[in-house]
């Protein structure tokens, strides 16, 4: 062979041979992970654009190296039952309960024949029952005298006739109505007070869940700075049904708690700006000094429009020396009875009234979220009687 042929045949044999190593290398980093396969091998393919600054939908790239961070989910809010169907709930369950003044009526409508004995021991148990002596005086006269002129012969008259007679003495004709009406610009404004363990933080919570159902934006202001449990206490309440509340340090000044959770009701136009006050002995002068103080402050900004006072029904005689002091500090406009279950006395709601001229407004059968309920003196009486 001439010697160009041979230098045609080395070249190509040195050819494949390269070409065999680059491949079994590539071939080799392709298995370790190190290349990427490609239809292409000589062709290096362009990086990806990064993704788009904010996300904007359709840019290339967007969302592909890495999802976005999703936003919390809102917290589920609660929806409060609606005041209407409260008190017929509130009513059975009264009608279930074994309160003293219920066994007083059963005993005298299962009489045979009402003679003083019967009478003594009918009005002994109306006066334990917090009905009080004058209350009590005048139901019995009046029955009485009714059923000496009818007689017990027809149940369902006596019966009647009791159920009249009790709905006089919780008189219907008291307005109970809530004092929500305010001047453009400014909430109504409702306080809260009591003594301590009466229940008053839990009312503001529930009279808030109340007024969220009729439709009303309310704000709390939680002025108890004493209590270190009660902002929290009421903030939870509030994160159930969608209300905000102010809140100051523990220890802060209480009238400037409420001063402030005022001033936020009228910058962001809320319908009812609730105030709790901390729990105080009726009986130490410096404390109820201060709470005339907050309501004093609150007026800077805006009217108080209800005082309401929260008692504890099952207290009896102490809860009316309560009412007493808490009315001429801080001129008490309605009462809000609380724990008025099987263990208390319903006569407590007649002397309550009497004692202080001021109606009972809400009234408390349970520890439900919505068991506060407006006070209908006919359903009271219902239950008492078991209808």
């Amino acid at each position: 062979m001439s010697p160009t042929i041979w230098v045609v045949i080395v070249t190509l044999a040195c050819a494949l041979v390269i070409g065999g190593v680059v491949g079994g290398v590539r071939r080799a980093r392709r298995s370790r992970g190190e290349l990427a396969p490609s239809a292409e091998p000589s062709t290096i393919p362009a990086p990806a654009p990064p993704p788009a600054l904010g996300g904007a939908e359709g840019a290339p790239g967007a969302g592909e190296s890495e999802e976005a961070p999703s936003e919390p989910a809102a917290p589920q809010l609660e929806i409060p039952e609606a005041p209407a169907g409260r008190m017929v709930r509130l009513r059975r369950r009264l009608a279930g309960s074994n309160n003293h003044l219920a066994r007083a009526l059963a005993d005298l409508l299962s009489a045979d024949r009402l003679d003083e004995d019967v009478w003594d021991d009918f009005e002994t148990t109306l006066i334990t029952s917090d009905l009080g002596v004058g209350p009590t005086a005048e139901l019995v006269e009046r029955l009485r005298r009714e059923l000496a002129v009818e007689g017990i012969s027809e149940p369902a008259r006596a019966r009647e006739l009791l159920r009249r007679e009790l709905i006089g003495l919780v008189d219907p004709s008291l307005d109970r109505g809530l004092a929500l009406e305010h001047a453009e610009g400014v909430p109504a404004v409702i306080m809260l007070v009591g003594v301590n363990g009466t229940g008053k933080t839990t009312t503001v919570g529930k009279l808030g869940r109340m007024l969220v159902a009729q439709g009303r934006s309310v704000l709390f202001g939680a002025a108890d700075t004493f209590r270190a449990a009660a902002a929290e206490q009421l903030g939870t309440w509030g994160e159930r049904v969608g209300v905000r509340t102010v809140r100051g340090a523990e220890g802060a000044d209480p009238a400037s708690v409420a001063f402030n959770a005022v001033d936020e009701g009228i910058t962001e136009g809320v319908d009812v700006v609730l105030v709790d006050t901390a729990g105080r002995l009726h009986t130490k002068v410096g404390l109820m000094d201060e709470l005339g103080k907050v309501k004093r402050v609150i007026e800077k900004k805006a009217p108080v429009g209800e005082v309401l006072l929260v008692l504890d029904a099952t207290t009896g005689q102490n809860g009316l020396a309560q009412a007493r002091v808490f009315a001429e500090a801080v001129d008490v406009t309605g009462i809000v009875l609380t724990k008025l279950d099987g263990s208390a006395k319903g006569g407590i709601v007649v002397q309550v009234q009497r004692e202080l001229g001021v109606p009972v407004k809400f009234i408390g059968l349970g520890e439900g979220a919505d068991d506060l309920a407006p006070f209908d003196p006919e359903g009271f009486v219902d239950g008492l009687l078991g209808e």
